[in-house]
């Protein structure tokens, strides 16, 4: 059930109680009726039957304009790229907006009332009515707009409605079907989602939002990269009264106090992105040897750097034992780690985990207050009663009263923030506790 129920949230006819079938079944009412009809007329005889000849004419035609209608080539493709195209992208943001604090509590929070999702979480009766409604007008559009261009036929129209709920029940399976050897094609994952791939979004709630093609996700994070992360929305509104806060400063700080006292050197691999440079150049100026594997990598660090730091330039993996990894770290790179590595995560989402004879530690996240009641767990990769760093940040920042925004490029003081959010209760893993994959 949605947290707060809205209008059409519930369908019409649940306050009916026992007589629902009454409403439900109205559909086969007419078939009864005319079949109760018929057999009341064969048993009176008050109607003469008709036959073929004397009620109707049959056009001669009329089976030559059946079979054309069965099947039609610029059914098929007209229905694919209207999917493709409005339907999706409708749908795009027709999902960014139920997820809106206006919309979610009194209709789409029902469907994520479980984390877990299974291929019955994909089924009309589990959403609310009026977001029903919705789903329906937007996927029979393709549909009417065949009947009204005259190219409608039924195999398209029964393939399309057949290939919706097929994908659908696919995406809330929760067990990834798709083999990894897809991947050697790589825009593939720009026109087709996976169980994974939607499964972030029931744990995430605020990523992966497409419908079937993940094309116009990838589209939005350009769109949010050129925003700079939030940078160019807060100066445009230089008098928001909410303060934006990502929390790569309390991510820094975490990271920073998961790599262990003696450790010399360490490898940084993945996507760099600004907790990427920001603990990479903190760890540097500690005197612990930041080393890439890539050149490209190398040189942006490099730039940031300047003259400061011990950054350097190796492809020898197996050399260490302690990676920084992020997105973008290769199933075949993990191979190349030697025996025993401890794997750290900078990223928000964790990397599979490739090897069994390796120890992976959580993404940046900690413990939260003992006090702090009925929470339970807030992504499903983490323990119990551990919480991302992004969501304890900005509570701390709330706690403190801290009247800065930190998005964008802005970092804020790693030693202050991981200083309030030990004051407030939060307690960081401990490493000990790591289990092998």
């Amino acid at each position: 059930m949605a947290s707060k129920p809205g209008i059409l949230t519930d369908w019409p006819w649940k306050p009916l109680g026992s007589f629902k079938p009454l409403v439900i079944e109205q559909p086969k009412a007419p078939t009864g009726l005319w079949t109760r009809l018929s057999n009341l007329t064969k048993l009176t005889g008050m109607i003469k039957y008709c036959s073929m000849q004397s009620c109707f004419t049959w056009p001669t035609n009329t089976f030559q304009e059946l079979h054309t209608q069965i099947w039609r080539t610029d059914s098929a493709i007209l229905i694919m790229l209207l999917h493709a195209g409005p339907v999706d992208f409708l749908y795009y943001w027709l999902h960014r907006a139920l997820h809106h604090n206006y919309l979610y509590s009194p209709y789409h929070s029902h469907h994520y009332s479980s984390i877990v999702t299974e291929p019955i979480s994909s089924l009309p009766l589990v959403h609310p009515f009026a977001e029903l409604i919705a789903y329906y007008v937007l996927f029979m559009t393709p549909v009417l707009i065949t009947v009204l261009t005259g190219t409608a036929s039924i195999i398209a129209t029964a393939g399309y409605i057949t290939f919706v709920d097929f994908m659908n029940s696919m995406g809330h399976c929760n067990f990834e079907l798709i083999p990894n050897r897809v991947s050697i094609f790589p825009p593939l994952k720009y026109l087709m989602y996976t169980p994974s791939y939607h499964s972030l979004h029931h744990t995430q709630f605020r990523t992966n939002y497409s419908l079937f093609m993940p094309i116009y996700d990838y589209i939005t994070c350009m769109s949010e990269e050129l925003n700079k992360y939030g940078e160019v929305y807060a100066r445009k509104h230089p008098k928001l009264k909410v303060k934006l806060v990502d929390g790569s400063s309390l991510a820094v700080a975490v990271l920073l106090n998961n790599i262990s006292k003696g450790t010399t050197q360490l490898l940084l691999r993945g996507k760099l992105t600004k907790v990427a440079v920001a603990v990479a150049f903190a760890l540097s100026r500690k005197g612990i040897q930041v080393s890439v594997p890539r050149e490209d990598e190398y040189e942006k660090l490099d730039k940031s750097f300047g003259s400061e730091g011990k950054l350097v330039m190796s492809k020898s993996y197996s050399s260490y034992k302690i990676w920084l990894a992020g997105h973008e770290l290769t199933e075949k790179e993990q191979q190349k780690a030697a025996k025993g590595t401890l794997f750290t995560p900078f990223s928000q989402f964790p990397p599979k985990r490739m090897r069994k004879d390796c120890f992976y530690h959580t993404t940046p996240a900690m413990e939260i207050p003992r006090a702090l009641e009925n929470v339970d767990s807030c992504e499903n990769w983490l323990p119990r009663r551990v919480m991302s760093v992004s969501r304890i940040a900005r509570i701390v920042h709330g706690l403190e009263g801290w009247e800065e925004h930190e998005c964008g490029s802005t970092i804020s003081n790693i030693d202050k923030v991981w200083e309030a959010s030990l004051k407030h209760g939060s307690e960081p893993l401990r490493i000990p506790a790591l289990s092998k994959s």
